[in-house]
Parts: C-alpha cells; structure tokens; sequence
C-alpha cells in the first residue's frame, strides 16, 4: 500500500495506511468542491496519528494522491495535468491542520502560486472531528495575478456551488490576462512521415494531445527507412532547414526509430528528435492517474530506453578497488543498464503484486457469476462517453487520443434485471508499441476476459474501417477475438455512417440516440453465455443446496412434496466444469437436470 500513499509514513500501522490508500478509490461528485464525508475521514485519520494529510482533487471529482506530513506540516506536491506552466493546474490541495487551525498559512499560500492549484484548502481538526475550513484561490486582476482568500467557514457550511464556481472563474481568468502578450509556450513541432498523409494526420492529433503545436508536416514515400537516419541523407539536409525556417524546437517522426538513427538524425537536424513511440509514451505518462497505470507507464518507457542507450565507447569508465576489480571498469553504459534493469524488475514486482490484487478481485466476481461487458475500441472512439451516458460514471472523456487509460467498471442491469459488469478499456490504435503491450497487459486482460465486447467504432471517422481492422488485429494479439461480441458505431450525432458492419448499432453517446437498441443487443449477447436449467433435489440430499445454487444465479426456487427445484442460469463457458464436478452427484441421486 506504500506505493499509494507519499510522505511521512514511519510509525504507521499497515492497517492505517491501508485506510490512507483507500482514499484514491473516493469518486468526488463533480458539483462537489470538498464532500462532508471526506473531511470527516481526514479529521478522523489526522486525529488517530496527530500528523496534516493531504489529498489531491481533479475538477472531474478523482483522488489523484495522498500524502503524510508531521504535526506541523506536510510535503506539497506538484500534481499539475496541463503542460502550460501558466494555467490553473486543474488539481486542488485539501490538507488538514491536526491543531483545529483551519486558516491557511503563508507556506500554504505560496504553494498556492507556485503549483498553480486551482484551490488552496485547510481543514482544522480537534479530537479527531473538523472544525474550520478555509480556501484560497488565484484570480487575475489588470494583468496582475493576485490571491483570493475568503475568510475561514464551519465546516459543515463549505459553500460547495460558490467554491465551485470560484474556480471556473480563476481558470477564465489565470493563464489569459497574464499570459496577455506572451508567447505560446507549447512545443513547436514538424511531422516527417513515411507512410500515407492518413497516418501523419494521426500523428498531428497525437502530437497536439501531447501538448505541442504543429507547424509543418511533410511526407516522403519510402519502401523501407535509411539505416542511419531513417529518410536519407538529402532528405535529413532538407527537413534541417525546414526546421530551421519554421522555428521548430523538435521533429517527430511517424515510425520506431533506432538510438543510432534518432541521434544521427539530431545531430543533422539541430532540434530534438522523438518518434512515434516515445510519443505514445508521453502521453501515456500525462494520462496516468492509477498507481497501476503510473507504474505501467514508467515500466514501459524503461523497456523503451533500454534498447536506446548510447554512449562514447570506452568512454566514462569507473573502477572499482579491491583485487578481482582491476582493468578496464564498468563503463557508464553498463552502469545505466544495470540501473534500469534493476528498476525494472522493481516495478515488475509491484506490478506483479496489484495484478495479484486483480486476480483476487476477478475470482470473486466470478464466484458471484456476474458476466462482464468490455467497451473496447480504437483511441477516441468515444468509450468513455458512452460508459458516462451509460451508467454516469463520469470519468474523464474529452475530444483527445488516450483521454483515459485505467480500466472503469459499473455495475448494470438488463431490463428483465439480470445483472453485468461495465467496463470501459484503454484504447488502441495503429502502431501501438509492444512496450506497451506487454506494460499494460493486466489491464488489457480486462478485454480478454470478458463476457462479452463491446466494439466501438468512430462513425464520424473516415478511417474507420481501417480503425476496426487495427482493434480486431489486437483483440487477436490479446487472444479475445472470439468473445460474443455487439458491433456499436458512435458518433450519429456527428453524422455517422450508416452501420457498415453486419447487426450493428449506430448510436450517439452524446445524446442518447440508440442507446436503447445498444442495451437490447448487450442483452441478446449475454443470453449466448448462459443457460437455464432446472434441478430437482430430494430433501434427502438437502446438504448439497447450497452447492447447487452457487453454480450459477438462482432465477426461481419451488418446494415440492419430494424435494427442491430450482432453476439456474448457468455460465456456458463452465458447463463442462459443472458436469465434471457434480455429474456424479446428479446420476447418483438421479437428480433431474434439465438439458446438462
């Protein structure tokens, strides 16, 4: 649970941190600037061990860190999620004063300013209750930035829709009348593609996602990329001064490349170099709010650089003392990658351990026999919105490539009450790197278990049968192509194509259109995994009842004169299963079981 909580965690008892961790899994209504339930848990836990806590807020309602402090104090982070250093950081600061003092501090205010918090709050505790609560925020004023600070307020009179609306009004504010007359502070960046102006359109929507401004794209058609600078000698001379005449800072290019090939390509060009793959990495990074999915991230970039690793040869030796270490020494090459596999195999440790934590999670759901629904597409192809319209889940969704990445689930039910599992995934897309893959393979698991996927597409994309085409080749690679499967094309609102696949449903998750149709088909797809069967038990053998009815969930149960008869929808993955286990039991008390 370490790995959940930062800071000062010395004395604390596990079950204690475990409460700590626990914070991460709250979901903040959106409307909500800080819940009562929330400061009563803090007061509580900051009581329990008389040491501050803070937690970080998203405007979409997510704990995105908790950290432990001392009586006096506690380490504020920097937990920006936008790349301009201007803007509102879309992250408020909710820490606690464990001596009732709820009135922020100089240092509070400072932080304030320095991260760019869209809030600044203290809660004051006395006896383990809160008592004061008071908020800062940044607003602008003539150009000039300033700091609002309303006076402290009980804390059960926190004027949630007011601070709310503080904040929309800081954020319309800060980054716009300060920024007034500066310069954009985005990366500017050229595109070179060798492939098709399709796949470099692709590759502008990831470079602004990741928060850069495109400013030239070209394309050179080649059979296969130069070994040393990926697009030749001339072609590198000429994309150097192209760079040069549109002030670019780096050049991205649409393929994987080589160490050798991005830094021969660096030293012509004169700007920094990444590839489509270090590009994904990024955003990924940006992207990451679970403790898993940071992991992940960090994982599959260490996996990426690896490979990448470049250093003068002989160069940058250290020696060792002692007999046995004499001679050349372990040069700073070998150092690195020793660093980075040893880092890597920490984190496949803890990784290990959450996908542990997973499985546990995954086995008593499926003691339960509750069927699982996964929304799997390609990037923006608006899962998330539909899981939102959905079930209100209200994770982020917003018109970006890898908008979200960790998996969500919501429970739901069919209109005759059969109860599933939603789950909405991580998206795919062309090209998507095998560090990733292979990183990310316990939450993409969530697609090759599942019931029943549910594939949508982009209606509104003129590419989408070649989007389609790249999902199915990965659910292949996943080893879940042949799920029950409902085909969904989104985006009707945006004038999509009539569906081009055979029962598909076209349907808007912006507005609702044909989400009844889409529940309909969900239903229909989860009928193929279960059978009804009925059982009849003699009363003499009334000891097996209740491993009967955990086969599967109890639809209708009848008392007769001779016994019990219950009817049972079966998962029919596990009939076979159910036939090895208590098949003997049936033929020995010739109990009836309809058609197994």
């Amino acid at each position: 649970m370490s790995e959940l909580v930062h800071g000062n965690l010395t004395g604390l008892r596990e079950a204690t941190v475990a409460r700590l961790a626990a914070l991460r899994e709250l979901e903040i209504a959106p409307g909500a600037f800080l819940p009562r339930d929330l400061m009563r848990e803090l007061a509580a836990l900051s009581g329990e061990f008389n040491r501050e806590i803070a937690v970080y807020l998203t405007r979409d309602g997510a704990v995105i860190d908790v950290a432990v402090g001392t009586d006096a104090d506690v380490e504020l982070r920097d937990c920006r999620l936008r790349r301009r250093q201007d803007r509102l950081s879309r992250v408020r600061c909710v820490h606690t004063h464990p001596n009732g003092d709820g009135r922020l501090s100089d240092v509070d205010l400072s932080a304030l300013k320095a991260f760019r918090y869209d809030a600044m709050v203290a809660v004051g505790c006395r006896g383990g209750e809160p008592t004061w609560v008071q908020a800062s925020f940044l607003t602008a004023e003539a150009g000039e930035e300033k700091i609002l600070l309303p006076d402290p307020v009980r804390w059960y009179e926190v004027p949630q829709d007011g601070w709310m609306a503080q904040i929309a009004e800081s954020d319309a504010l800060i980054g716009r009348e300060t920024a007034a007359g500066t310069e954009d502070a985005r990366e500017r960046a050229v595109l070179m593609g060798i492939e098709s102006e399709e796949s470099l359109e692709e590759l502008a929507r990831l470079a602004e996602t990741a928060g850069a401004e495109v400013v030239g794209r070209f394309l050179q058609r080649r059979a296969k990329p130069d070994n040393a600078l990926f697009i030749g000698k001339g072609r590198a001379e000429e994309l150097a001064k192209d760079c040069q005449a549109l002030e670019a800072d780096l050049c991205i290019l649409d393929e994987e490349l080589s160490g050798i090939q991005a830094r021969n390509l660096e030293d012509v060009l004169g700007v920094k170099v990444v590839d489509r793959t270090a590009l994904i990495l990024d955003i990924f990074a940006q992207r990451a709010q679970s403790a898993e999915g940071k992991l992940q991230v960090e994982l599959a970039q260490l996996q990426y650089r690896s490979t990448r690793l470049i250093h003068a040869a002989g160069g940058l030796s250290r020696l060792a003392g002692g007999i046995g270490t004499r001679g050349p020494g372990e040069s700073k090459l070998e150092i690195d990658r020793r660093r980075l596999r040893e880092r890597a195999t920490e984190l496949r440790r803890r990784l290990d351990e959450l996908e542990k934590q997973r499985g546990l999670r995954r086995r008593s759901r499926e003691r339960t026999g509750i069927p699982v629904v996964a929304l799997v597409g390609y990037t923006n192809a608006g899962k998330s919105t539909l899981l939102n319209r959905l079930t209100g889940a209200g994770v982020y969704a917003e018109d970006q490539l890898f908008a979200t990445l960790d998996a969500v689930s919501r429970r739901m039910e069919t209109d005759d009450g059969a109860p599933y599992l939603l789950v909405d995934t991580v998206g795919f897309i062309r090209k998507l790197p095998h560090t990733l893959v292979s990183a990310f393979r316990s939450t993409l698991q969530e697609a090759a278990l599942a019931d029943v996927l549910v594939i949508v597409s982009d209606g509104a994309s003129p590419h989408m049968l070649e989007q389609h085409d790249t999902v199915e080749e990965v659910l292949a690679e996943l080893g879940a192509a042949d799920q029950p499967r409902v085909e969904c094309v989104n985006k009707a609102d945006l004038g999509g194509a009539a569906p081009a696949f055979p029962g598909a449903v076209l349907v808007s998750a912006a507005t609702g259109e044909g989400l009844e149709e889409l529940l309909a088909a969900i239903r229909r797809a989860l009928g193929q995994t279960t059978a009804t069967e009925t059982v009849f038990l003699p009363y003499a053998r009334g000891g097996d009842l209740q491993r009967i009815r955990a086969l599967g969930k109890v639809l209708g149960e009848r008392y007769t004169d001779e016994g019990t008869e219950l009817t049972l929808a079966l998962p029919v993955a596990e009939k076979e299963r159910i036939l090895r286990v208590f098949g003997d039991v049936f033929v020995r008390d010739r109990i009836q079981v309809g058609e197994i």
